[in-house]
């Protein structure tokens, strides 16, 4: 999505009636301003957020106290915004022989400052980095002398993406400095405003600023791409594979290659990341795959993609096929296509699908895409990396299912095993990930960070469950999450249940009911009580604790007697 102007975020502030979220900002320096920007790129996103404002300067005096006015807010997310010039002044006010050290005390400063909040609130804690800086005492000698201002705050950045790294997995960073990087320095901070409004930026650069901490904070709240479909000719490499053939295609060092091979190995990068990559292209399959399987200088090989659809139907019905297998919503898909034709038919036809308007000129490419941050991560597990081999082994499924004369017998061969277990810290990131990313089996929709995770599976009030499967064609990994929360005496509460589309309708549902049930009247709990919340994309659940054999209570509530329930039947070992 395109930025517009601070005067356009500011109109669109004032027309927020409905939030989602809380959102509290604190700073050492002014930002009522960016507050305003926040707002009004809040609802501009669909995503309306209540945001509060703190004072100026006011970090230490409202996160220190318990009873200040930001924790009375209840915010879901605290935003801290340290600025560099007030870094600078701090450094400038160390005496010149304890220099060496300050990266390491302001880190501990802001480590401080992260435990009283997690110590007062649960909130998600979201934090800029600093810009790259120098006062040019030392010139380039600086980048040698830990002395010099630019040395500690390198370090700083560096301090702080290793602590949050290691200890703190409710602490999300927003790389401010990225966005002086993109813009430059003039653009991004003027001297003037500094001293006369102590803002630490421009005014015009504030819709950027609020861009990027919306892209963190809607892919906490789920919304999330997880799927590139690409077009080949003209678009992962130059000409027509039909009539250039495979020698007269343009890749590596050939005409305009090296800018196919660049967007090849950043398509790479995501694949490793865990976005889940397909081809969607009007070809003849074979012809469609040879440079995958020959050409001696195509970074991307056929196994980095989930599906491989060439064919020369309309790419918008192919799109929803490729959708429809791989089981994942309309907008987490990002389609790339060369052809303003191809892209106009997608938006049409599809408009949940994003489709960017991809520059003429293929060495623009790359560029332009990192430029739109279409692809914000919020956590990252080994997991991710396993994504595209699951999919495929998925489509190995679909196409074994064909074969058997009922659905049961096929069930039956696929030799599915699952663990079901509580909580462990090996499993955190993984879990969190899945609370993040899963809309559609999703009963309440309640996300999770890995600290909050950690905090669940450390509370004596609750019970946990993930479920792990796997069957003769490979791992779908972990796949479902459960919470449940003691409501009283006699009742269990199921706060939180997800799973993975991809494995529903096998029996999976019905296996791990059981074995909640069954957690619940180990524990000494009577009944089982549960609810569905509905969202603009769960309603594929709406009516699942009713299949399960729950007694619905009225506005989505449900119960269990424990005692009487009767377990179901399916084609899965528990190990």
């Amino acid at each position: 999505m395109e930025t517009v102007s601070y005067t356009v975020l500011k109109k669109l502030a004032k027309q927020i009636t409905e939030t989602k979220k809380r959102i509290a900002v604190i700073g050492d320096c002014a930002t009522q301003q960016f507050s305003t920007a926040l707002r009004g790129e809040s609802l501009r996103r669909g995503y309306p957020l209540n945001v509060y404002d703190a004072d100026y300067d006011q970090m230490e005096a409202q996160l220190l106290d318990p009873d200040s006015e930001v924790y009375a807010f209840e915010p879901d997310y605290i935003l801290l915004f340290a600025s560099l010039e007030k870094l600078k002044k701090r450094f400038y006010d160390t005496v010149p022989a304890e220099r060496t050290g300050f990266a390491a005390r302001e880190m501990e400063r802001f480590s401080g400052l992260w435990q009283t909040i997690a110590a007062n609130c649960k909130a998600k804690i979201l934090m800029f980095d600093f810009p790259d800086a120098e006062d040019h005492v030392f010139g380039s000698y600086a980048l040698r002398t830990p002395a010099s201002f630019g040395f500690q705050v390198r370090k700083l950045n560096l301090l702080f993406s290793e602590t949050i790294a290691a200890s703190y997995p409710n602490v999300y960073p927003i790389a401010l400095g990225n966005i002086q990087t993109a813009l430059g320095k003039a653009a991004f901070f003027e001297d003037r405003t500094w001293y006369l409004a102590k803002m630490a930026v421009c005014t015009d650069t504030l819709p950027v600023v609020a861009a990027r901490v919306m892209d963190t904070v809607t892919a906490l709240a789920g919304q999330v791409k997880k799927c590139v479909i690409v077009d080949l000719d003209n678009t992962l490499w130059g000409g027509v594979i039909g009539d250039d053939g495979i020698d007269g295609i343009q890749l590596g060092e050939l005409g305009d290659g090296p800018a196919f091979a660049a967007l090849q190995q950043w398509l790479l990068e995501l694949k490793r990341r865990g976005i889940l990559l397909a081809v969607c292209s009007k070809n003849n399959d074979d012809t469609a795959r040879e440079p995958f399987e020959k050409h001696p200088e195509m970074i991307l090989r056929l196994d980095d993609f989930a599906m491989f659809v060439a064919n020369w139907e309309n790419k918008a019905e192919n799109i929803r096929n490729i959708q429809k297998t791989l089981n994942i919503g309309m907008d987490s898909l990002v389609f790339l296509d060369d052809n303003p034709f191809e892209r106009n038919l997608v938006r049409e036809m599809l408009p949940d699908v994003t489709v960017p308007e991809l520059p003429e000129d293929p060495a623009a490419v790359p560029a332009y895409l990192d430029s739109l941050h279409l692809f914000e991560a919020v956590s990252f597990s080994e997991e991710d990396a396993a994504r595209t081999t699951q999919y495929q082994a998925e489509a190995s499924r679909t196409a074994a299912q064909a074969k058997f004369g009922s659905y049961s017998d096929y069930l039956a061969a696929l030799e599915m095993k699952a663990e079901i277990k509580p909580f462990d810290s090996f499993h955190y990131p993984r879990i969190a990930q899945l609370t993040q990313r899963s809309n559609q089996f999703n009963l309440r929709t309640v996300r999770y960070s890995e600290s909050d995770i950690a905090s669940v599976a450390n509370d004596p009030a609750y019970l946990t469950r993930y479920m792990t499967l796997t069957d003769k064609f490979g791992e779908h990994g972990l796949i479902s999450v459960v919470i449940c929360k003691k409501q009283d005496d006699e009742t269990l509460f199921v706060d939180t249940w997800l799973m993975s589309c991809r494995v529903l309708r096998r029996g999976v549902e019905e296996c791990l009911f059981d074995a909640i049930v069954k957690m619940a009247a180990d524990a000494g709990y009577k009944y089982l009580a549960a609810e569905y919340l509905p969202t603009a994309k769960n309603k594929m659940v709406e009516h699942f604790y009713d299949t399960m054999g729950m007694t619905p209570q009225g506005e989505g509530k449900y119960i269990l007697e424990c005692t009487k329930y009767q377990n179901h039947s399916y084609f899965i070992t528990i190990l």
